[in-house]
């Protein structure tokens, strides 16, 4: 696990227990060729060893094929998905002359609803065309129109895995999933994820963007800057509470101050919560978000 993922992972920890909540450990593991099921035990092991505790772990995203095919199905029956075989070349060629905003995100007409034979086909949805606005526990509020800034969304790949934009909001709501806590990088996800919730009739949780841990140029923290994972700590002999000496900060929220943010408001009752979405990845410092919920 990377520090970074450790910090959000903490931060959703300490959220989900001052408020009285319950953590929930999720393995994401969409793609079964590069993740391996020893990366999301080296997460547990990171986490255990943080002294990081959970109290449920649900299912892990390769068991939940029927889930999403099902919600595939709910929005085939809105009109709202069709399949389509174009190359991220030919969407970009047939959208960047008329408006480079929109390069990439839109359907070649021609193959809209009718994949060219012998050619693998996405499914994609069209998000509707419509204002999304998010008000951030941390970072205040996001506004945006997916059907514009996004277009027609992939939700199932050509080579018939699903999308984590779909997986994760249909993951969310079946998990009882009400508070997310999650990287600052993910932020501009949000909204399209609250568009296919409303597509979908799921609820929509509240979200809380922390900052990236960043290294001394001010870039995201990366191995380059000598940043060692958790498992080296570990490894070293490292007491999980010992300062690193890595040059490392974190880049500031948008708007609101960590202290303000993480402090209850008035009269909010406390959440149970459910934190710690594990996404194995092909690495072993597989990346971990934070979910908060009753």
């Amino acid at each position: 696990m990377h520090l970074g993922n450790a910090r959000t992972a903490l931060l959703a920890w300490m959220d989900a227990r001052s408020r009285g909540g319950r953590m929930l450990l999720r393995v994401e593991d969409l793609d079964r060729v590069r993740c391996k099921p020893q990366f999301a035990e080296g997460v547990r092991r990171d986490l255990a060893w943080l002294g990081l505790d959970w109290d449920e772990e649900t299912a892990p995203q390769s068991a939940r094929d029927d889930a999403y095919a099902e919600a595939v199905d709910r929005l085939a029956e809105r009109g709202a998905v069709f399949a389509c075989s174009c190359t991220r070349r030919e969407l970009a060629l047939a959208s960047a002359p008329h408006d480079p905003a929109e390069a990439g995100r839109r359907c070649v007409a021609g193959c809209r609803g009718e994949p060219q034979p012998g050619r693998p086909a996405a499914l994609r949805v069209e998000l509707p065309d419509a204002d999304v606005t998010v008000d951030d526990r941390l970072t205040g509020r996001l506004a945006e129109n997916p059907g514009r800034a996004v277009g027609d969304m992939v939700i199932r790949r050509s080579d018939g895995l699903y999308a984590y934009q779909l997986a994760v909001v249909v993951d969310d709501a079946a998990d009882g999933v009400t508070d997310v806590v999650r990287g600052a990088d993910l932020r501009s996800s949000t909204p399209r994820q609250v568009a296919l919730q409303g597509l979908l009739g799921l609820p929509t949780p509240r979200y809380a963007h922390v900052p990236l841990m960043l290294g001394a140029d001010g870039a995201r923290l990366a191995k380059r800057h000598g940043a060692p994972s958790v498992a080296d700590l570990r490894a070293a002999g490292r007491s999980p509470g010992a300062p690193t000496t890595s040059p490392i900060r974190a880049g500031a929220p948008t708007k609101t101050s960590p202290a303000t943010a993480w402090k209850p408001k008035a009269g909010e009752s406390p959440a149970s919560s459910r934190s710690g979405t594990v996404r194995a990845r092909a690495r072993p410092r597989a990346s971990i978000g934070a979910k908060n919920c009753p």
